[in-house]
């Protein structure tokens, strides 16, 4: 049987496009939350949701 050698994995390139941003929304007893987060930092509302 051959003896059999295992090549180093070979990385792709960096890819030019990165996450710029994420972020969550949700509806939570008449409101709606919204948080984003990105290099620059944190940020997040709350705003009531309309209804009847």
């Amino acid at each position: 049987m051959p003896k059999l050698t295992a090549r180093a994995h070979e990385h792709a390139p960096t890819p030019e496009r990165r996450l710029v941003a994420v972020g969550t929304v949700r509806h939570l007893g008449g409101r709606t939350i919204t948080v984003r987060a990105t290099q620059a930092g944190v940020t997040g509302t709350i705003t009531p949701t309309g209804g009847a």
